[in-house]
């Protein structure tokens, strides 16, 4: 799920439905995993706002947007809710919570 205006004003009856049902829920947020859903995986926020930050700046200097190449994300970040996974009865495998960013307890 991407944070989109109306995910975010049900953010609340979304979660609690995920928890009643035992539902897995992922998305691409991570203040939405904070909400209660179980975990996120995006490309790093900060990381693309440095970038963005790059781009103006070489533009401002007169660089041609035309010419300037378009870049992928390179630096993703996996936060992990178990509390949720705790809460749906779903065990977060070690490996994987080896690789996560940020772990919610």
């Amino acid at each position: 799920m991407h944070p989109t205006p109306i995910l975010v004003a049900n953010l609340d009856a979304i979660v609690t439905f995920a928890l009643r049902q035992h539902l897995p829920s992922l998305c691409d947020s991570a203040a939405m995993t904070r909400a209660g859903l179980l975990a996120s995986y995006a490309p790093d926020p900060v990381d693309l706002w440095r970038r963005v930050a790059d781009y103006v700046d070489r533009i401002l200097k007169g660089a041609n947007p035309a010419e300037m190449p378009v870049e992928q994300p390179t630096k993703f970040e996996l936060v992990i809710n178990l509390k949720t996974a705790k809460a749906i009865g779903l065990a977060v495998p070690h490996s994987i919570l080896m690789r996560a960013d940020e772990i919610l307890e």
